[in-house]
Parts: structure tokens; C-alpha cells; sequence
């Protein structure tokens, strides 16, 4: 089993690639902050199966933390995600060092409005624009014809879409169903921050979100559910729940009853963790 190689410089990524366009051969993009789990790794398994060749990125990006504090305790794991990579038949696994990014006088940010605002947007000031400003880097440092991104993160995802769409990046951005843990929590790389009482804790986050969409399936009012779900959350132990609310699968505007195809989305904190959910939820009806 080979290892994928680890390019560290703007140079030899551009060399690589450039070979594979040469041979005529499509190239994928999974970009990731690292500390790989098996949800990373289902997104590398549907790149290898829609490109010929596939570059998995490494860079926990400054800019898209508003709390120093949480920036620094990032988890940083590179060798195990390396070995986690090998049997995937990556073909290049791209980790620059912040100064390649962003070189001293860098001075540009992108910006998404619309579908930023709100959830994540408005509890994080300024990580939608730091997350769409190294995404369009990546996405022009590697050229690559498709870029696969969880579902999970169901905001960045339709931010990521929109600055591809709105900057005419030749790019295919593609969305991957959410991967959880056999009691509903969604995987994330923050997880492995919670203490072993704070994991037993943390599925009563999806669950109450499960409760909502049964209850909004019922023919339930929207206000008295998630009134209830914020209770049932703190009530099991999280701190606070940030945001509970449900929005157009599309765009992210508000929604008072899922008339069309909804997300119901989540941030709440357990100790000092701050983990996001979100679920679809079918149009009243369908």
C-alpha cells in the first residue's frame, strides 16, 4: 500500500496536476482542516469514484476562526491522517503552510452575502468570509473539476456554491450525505474534544432535532417543537443551545412551516465544544 505523496509547496501541486491535464484525466478536490474521520474519508471514497484523480487538502485556516482560543486547540493530527488516507488510492495530499496561503500583504477577502447571514454567519463573525476565501484559493491552487463537501456544514456547503457560481470558478461543487455515529451524533473533528461524559451527552442534540421533524411530519406547529427541543437539550446537559431553527433547503431563508424542501439546523454548545447538526425536512405534504 502507497501512500498518497504530501506536497507541501504551490509549485509541485501545480507540476502534479498539470501532468494529469496533460494525460487528459479529471481532477477532485476534498478539502479538509485535517484531524480525518470517517466522514472525510466517505468524501474522499465519492471523489475516487467521480475523478480520475483526486487531491485531499490539509490546512486549519486562521481565518475562518473568530475565537483564538479555539484556533489553538484545533486538533492537528497529520501522520494518522496520512495513515488513514493510504489505502484510498489518493493521488496527492496538499498541506501548505499558512505563509503559502497567505503571503506577507495579502490583502484580499471574499465575500458571500445571502446564504452567509444568519445560523453559523451570525454566531461567528467572519468565518464565512475567511471559509470563502481559502476555498477559492484551493480551488484555484489545485484546478481541480470537482470539490466534495459534507453535508454536515450545511451553510458552508451552499456558501462554498454560491462564490463558485457568483465568481465563475469552473468547478463542481457536490454535497455528501452527513455520516454519524451508531447514536445519531454527527461525525466531526471537534468530537474527539468532548470528555467520555460530554460524548454520552452529546446525541441528545440530533435526537430532539429527530423529534422536531416527527413532530413537523405529524402536522405540528414549528414555534411549540423547537421550544421544546431547545428544553430537552439542556435539560440532558449541554450549556446552550446557540441556534435551533428551520430554513429553505435553497437559500437559507427563514421558515415558519416547511412548505418547500427545509433544513433544520443546529449549533449548541457542550462544555466547550461547540457542535452544529442539521437535517432535511420534506415540504408538508410530500
Amino acid at each position: 500500500m502507497n501512500a498518497a505523496p504530501i506536497l507541501r509547496g504551490l509549485a509541485a501541486l501545480r507540476a502534479a496536476v498539470a501532468g494529469w491535464r496533460r494525460a487528459g484525466e479529471t481532477v477532485a478536490v476534498v478539502p479538509t482542516m485535517g484531524a480525518l474521520h470517517e466522514g472525510h474519508l466517505s468524501l474522499v471514497r465519492a471523489a475516487r469514484q467521480g475523478a480520475d484523480r483526486v487531491v485531499v487538502t490539509i490546512f486549519v485556516n486562521p481565518r475562518q476562526f473568530n475565537n483564538p482560543e479555539d484556533l489553538a486547540n484545533y486538533p492537528r493530527t497529520e501522520g494518522r491522517d496520512a495513515e488513514l488516507l493510504a489505502p484510498l488510492a489518493v493521488d496527492a495530499v496538499f498541506v501548505p503552510d499558512v505563509e503559502d496561503v497567505y503571503p506577507q500583504g495579502f490583502s484580499t477577502t471574499v465575500s458571500v452575502e445571502g446564504v452567509s447571514a444568519g445560523l453559523c454567519g451570525a454566531h461567528r463573525p467572519g468565518h464565512f468570509d475567511g471559509v470563502a476565501t481559502v476555498v477559492a484559493k484551493l480551488f484555484l491552487m489545485t484546478g481541480a473539476d470537482r470539490a466534495y463537501f459534507g453535508e454536515k456544514d450545511y451553510q458552508q456547503l451552499l456558501v462554498v456554491r454560491r462564490l463558485a457560481r457568483d465568481l465563475n470558478i469552473p468547478i463542481a461543487v457536490i454535497g455528501c450525505p452527513t455520516v454519524r455515529e451508531g447514536d445519531g451524533l454527527a461525525l466531526s473533528s471537534r468530537n474527539m474534544r468532548l470528555s467520555a461524559a460530554e460524548r454520552a451527552i452529546a446525541p441528545a442534540l440530533p435526537q430532539a432535532m429527530g423529534r422536531v421533524a416527527a413532530a413537523l411530519a405529524a402536522g405540528g406547529a414549528l414555534a411549540p417543537a423547537l421550544e421544546a427541543a431547545r428544553a430537552e437539550v439542556v435539560a440532558a446537559g449541554y450549556a446552550s443551545v446557540e441556534y435551533l431553527e428551520l430554513r429553505a433547503a435553497d437559500d437559507l431563508r427563514p421558515l415558519t412551516a416547511p412548505g418547500v424542501p427545509a433544513r433544520l439546523l443546529a449549533a449548541a454548545w457542550l462544555g466547550p465544544v461547540r457542535l452544529i447538526d442539521n437535517i432535511a425536512i420534506p415540504p408538508r405534504g410530500a
